[in-house]
């Protein structure tokens, strides 16, 4: 039944397009056989996939047309998808991704110099009235680091399936030369080379801002055909990665919604409760970023375990009130 709606749909399309002087909705009706509202229907949505449809008014009766015939199916953007380019660019700007959004920019202006004259005039307006009115939040933080040479090589080895040899200034060994295996790369608050050093199962995420000197070698390596870099993330709570441990949250019914809205992990389950409350349940690792995350709840949030992330929440706010402890005056 899907395939022949959208048999219908193309048809109509057809339709549209090859007449002169346009259609009627009941016109419409009755070429396709199907009832008035059918046929709005089928109008609004050709009108979304080809903004450059027309009404021509003529007397008291509308038609309708694609001018031009289908050429522009695939080169006429509709305003929603222009104005989703445009905050992703405004997006990776502001969060400190100046060489990803001059590539986002560079498509946008490639998209654009494919419309025709009369569709660029009446789309842009829309467009930059919306990019204007919506606004994609920043977090506070560091700025991520990003290096387009660098970034550029990672790919290049990617690509190629090679494995890099850089100085790293991190770790127990800092300055040390390392090799690796690239895996992926990891845009986050802080930018990451996820790799793996030779012979090693478990791949490490390394900091973009502490690699140095990094040279594409000509050696095989790629990861593992098993590796999926969103499992990958998934596995920690943060960016750093240890012993994974079951956790599970109890959201006061007081804070109810905003848990069931809430997105602590990609697999996380919510179950609700009788009194109103929701339980979180998720595997990751990174508890100590975690506890940093739920004391923004205060105490809408119970942690029912694991028994060390309580404990790390207790040390997290011990080391606080002693850092803030100021002696009091004789």
């Amino acid at each position: 039944m899907r395939h022949e709606k959208a048999g219908l749909l193309l048809e109509l399309a057809r339709r549209l397009a090859a007449s002169a002087e346009g259609l009627t909705l009941d016109e419409m009706a009755s070429e396709l056989d199907v009832g008035r509202r059918t046929a709005e229907r089928m109008r609004d949505a050709l009108w979304a996939l080809f903004p450059q449809m027309e009404e021509l008014p003529e007397g008291v009766v509308k038609r309708f047309r694609i001018p031009k015939g289908l050429d522009g199916f695939f080169q006429s953007p509709t305003t929603e998808e222009l104005v989703e380019l445009s905050r992703a660019i405004h997006t990776l700007k502001d969060g400190g991704h100046p060489r990803r959004a001059s590539t986002l920019a560079s498509l946008d202006q490639k998209v654009r110099s494919a419309l025709k004259a009369e569709a660029l005039r009446r789309i842009t307006p829309d467009v930059e009235a919306l990019a204007r009115a919506e606004l994609t939040g920043v977090r506070a933080g560091p700025r991520p680091y990003e290096d387009p040479v660098l970034i550029a090589a990672i790919r290049q080895a990617l690509m190629g399936m090679s494995i890099v040899s850089f100085r790293y200034m991190g770790g127990s060994k800092s300055g040390s030369r390392r090799k690796v295996v690239p895996y992926g790369l990891l845009f986050d608050r802080m930018n990451y080379l996820v790799a793996a050093e030779p012979g090693q199962d478990k791949p490490r995420s390394w900091r973009l801002d502490r690699i140095f000197d990094l040279e594409v070698l000509d050696e095989a390596g790629a990861p593992p055909e098993s590796f999926s870099l969103s499992e990958f993330a998934a596995q920690s709570f943060g960016v750093f990665h240890d012993a994974q441990e079951d956790v599970v949250l109890r959201v006061t019914p007081e804070a109810a919604e905003d848990g069931r809205r809430w997105r602590f992990h990609p697999h996380q389950t919510v179950t609700e409760m009788e009194d109103g409350s929701v339980i979180v349940s998720f595997r990751t690792s990174g508890m100590m970023e975690l506890a940093w995350h739920l004391f923004t709840w205060r105490d809408t949030i119970e942690i029912i375990a694991p028994e060390r992330l309580k404990q790390v929440m207790v040390e997290e706010l011990q080391t606080s009130l002693n850092r803030h402890q100021r002696p009091i005056p004789s």
